[in-house]
C-alpha cells in the first residue's frame, strides 16, 4: 500500500512546536507520518512520539515509516486522546499536533469515495466503518440533507441539491461519487458549472457529516489541551473556514482572562488566562510551498501555549 502524503506547513509547525529532544509529543492525525517523522527524528532515547489515526491504512503506513524512531502508533480518534495516553501511563505531553481534514491518500485513493474527480462507491469513512456517505445520501430526508449542505458546506444551492438527490433516489439509489457529482451539477445554475467545479462544497459537507468531524474537533481540542503540560504547545492546521473558526474561537476562550462586563469597576469573576497565543495570526504557506503542494493553499496553522 502506498500512502502518499506531503505534510503542509512542515517547517512552520516544527518551529512553533519548539520540539525538545527528550519531550513527549502527540500527532493526533498521524496520516502518512509526514509531520510525525520529522518530529520523531528530533527526539533522543528519552523522547517519544505518539501517533493517532482512526484510518487503519494510515496506522499501517505510519507504523512502518516510524519503526526506526522513538514512536508508537495507535488506531483511535484524537478525541480519545486522554484515554489513550492513560493506557500508556503518560500523564501529559510537551506538544500536540492536529492536522485536520482529509488526507492526500484518502483523496487520491478513488475507492475510498472522498473525491469527485473519479467515479467510485460512495463511502468517505475515515475509519472505514460505521455510517457511510451512501447511507446519508440515500436515507436522510430532504431537510436533513439541506441542513448539512448549508451548514457544513456553506452551499447556497443546498435546497435545490437536496431536492435533486431525493428525486433521483426515488428511481434508484445514488451509489457512486460520479452519480452524486452529476446530481450536484444538474442542481446548480449553468453559470456555476462553467466557473468552477460545483461539487466541492457538497462533498465537503457529506464528508464532515459521515465522520462527525466538528463534534470530534470540539472534543479533541478539549482533550488535547487537557493533555498538555504547562508550557506545552498545541498546534492545529485547518483547511477550511468552518473548522478554522472553531479553533480560533476555542483558542481565544483559553487565552481570555476576565469576562466581567466592561463597566464593572473591578473583576469579580476571577477568571485567568489558561493559555497564550504563539501565533497572533494564522500561519500560511509561502510561495515556494504553494507552488509545490496545491493542498497547502487553504492551510492555516494556529498555535497556543498552555500556562
Amino acid at each position: 500500500m502506498e500512502f502518499a502524503h506531503i505534510p503542509v506547513l512542515l517547517s512552520e509547525t516544527l518551529e512553533n512546536l519548539a520540539v525538545r529532544p527528550d519531550g513527549i509529543y502527540v500527532d493526533g492525525t498521524v496520516g502518512g507520518a509526514g509531520h510525525s517523522r520529522e518530529i520523531a527524528s528530533r527526539l533522543d532515547k528519552n523522547g517519544l512520539l505518539i501517533g493517532l489515526d482512526r484510518d487503519p491504512d494510515a496506522v499501517a503506513a505510519a507504523t512502518e515509516r516510524l519503526q526506526d524512531f522513538p514512536a508508537k502508533v495507535i488506531q483511535g480518534n484524537y478525541s480519545q486522546m486522554r484515554q489513550i495516553l492513560d493506557s500508556l501511563n503518560i500523564l501529559a505531553a510537551d506538544g500536540i499536533l492536529l492536522d485536520l481534514g482529509v488526507s492526500s491518500h484518502q483523496l487520491d485513493e478513488a475507492e475510498r469515495g472522498f473525491s469527485y474527480h473519479a467515479d467510485a462507491p460512495l463511502d468517505m469513512r475515515m475509519s472505514q466503518e460505521g455510517t457511510s456517505a451512501y447511507d446519508i445520501i440515500n436515507t436522510w430526508d430532504e431537510q436533513a440533507l439541506r441542513k448539512i449542505l448549508y451548514e457544513y458546506g456553506e452551499e447556497k444551492f443546498a435546497g435545490s441539491i437536496a431536492a435533486g438527490i431525493v428525486r433521483a433516489r426515488e428511481n434508484a439509489p445514488v451509489r457512486t461519487t460520479g452519480e452524486l457529482a452529476e446530481l450536484v451539477r444538474q442542481a446548480v445554475p449553468q453559470k456555476y458549472r462553467r466557473d468552477k467545479n460545483p461539487c466541492k462544497k457538497t462533498f465537503q459537507a457529506v464528508r464532515i457529516a459521515v465522520n462527525d468531524e466538528f463534534h470530534h474537533l470540539h472534543l479533541g481540542l478539549d482533550a488535547a489541551f487537557a493533555c498538555l503540560k504547562p508550557g506545552g504547545r498545541l498546534a492545529v492546521i485547518t483547511f477550511h473556514s468552518l473548522e478554522d473558526r472553531i479553533v480560533k474561537q476555542q483558542f481565544a476562550a483559553w487565552c481570555r482572562g476576565c469576562t466581567c462586563p466592561p463597566d464593572f469597576p473591578q473583576c469579580v469573576c476571577g477568571n485567568k488566562p489558561k493559555a497564550k497565543l504563539i501565533t497572533r495570526k494564522p500561519v500560511t504557506a509561502g510561495s515556494s510551498e504553494l507552488e509545490q503542494n496545491h493542498r497547502s493553499h487553504s492551510a492555516k496553522l494556529r498555535v497556543i501555549e498552555k500556562l
